[in-house]
């Protein structure tokens, strides 16, 4: 099948001061982080702590599309420079966390539900610390984030990360409803009908189907079928 050339990531026009980040962050680190709650997607350990969350709640990582109001967690109070980035994006917040992917840690390919801009909505990534055994693979390609970098990456599609190095990996990570300012900023990168919603991902399959496509998947043993097998094993769980 002939590849699409829908929009996978983009590198926005922002760049953000390391030093003040990586300075902010060490007011949380010795925090207590919650494990991610998705414990079937990851190997090794994998950590947040929410900025802005429903009822200021620090524990609570998940970004739902739905009209919440959420609010500043006692982390951010502390933070005024991650404040100062977060109100760079003049969007409506959905979820704003600090997600940390230790060291010799992977996150496994997955996709997630309806989080690309084609569908209302988008995920910006901070990196804040990193080394050069990180890498972030999104369709079979990897996307090099530098520290104080901010990437758009369409979690639509299946992805995954990997932290081989000694360090951790911890990126600010930002939900936002799309409007006219991102609608002008994103356009202004990449041309507006690259933004479509891509036709396997309004495929919906019944667990008979999800089988048996696993079932034929396994016979062909490659790392992209593998990769397919995960991604309707989490179908399975969500039915």
């Amino acid at each position: 099948m002939k590849k699409d050339k829908g929009v996978r990531f983009l590198k926005l026009p922002f760049k953000f001061d390391v030093k003040k980040l990586q300075t902010e962050l060490q007011k949380v680190v010795t925090s207590k982080w919650n494990d991610h709650f998705n414990t079937r997607g990851y190997e090794g350990r994998w950590k947040s702590i929410a900025l802005y969350a429903e009822n200021g709640d620090e524990k609570n990582i998940f970004a739902s599309v739905e009209k919440i109001k959420i609010t500043e967690t006692p982390f951010l109070k502390e933070c005024p420079y991650l404040k100062e980035v977060v109100s760079t994006f003049k969007s409506s917040l959905i979820s704003v966390r600090l997600l940390n992917l230790e060291k010799d840690s992977i996150i496994k390919p997955h996709r997630d539900h309806k989080l690309g801009y084609e569908d209302g909505c988008f995920r910006l990534h901070v990196p804040i610390t990193s080394n050069n055994k990180v890498t972030f693979l999104l369709d079979n390609e990897v996307i090099d984030m530098q520290l104080g970098e901010c990437w758009y990456t369409n979690v639509n599609y299946i992805h995954s990360v990997s932290n081989l190095g000694a360090t951790d990996r911890i990126h600010l990570v930002i939900d936002l409803e799309r409007n006219e300012w991102s609608d002008n900023l994103f356009f202004s990168l990449a041309e507006k009908e690259r933004f479509f919603i891509h036709e396997e991902d309004n495929q919906i399959y019944d667990k008979q189907t999800i089988k048996k496509m696993i079932s034929e998947l396994k016979l062909q043993n490659t790392p992209a079928s593998k990769e397919l097998i995960i991604q309707l094993e989490n179908q399975l769980l969500l039915k």
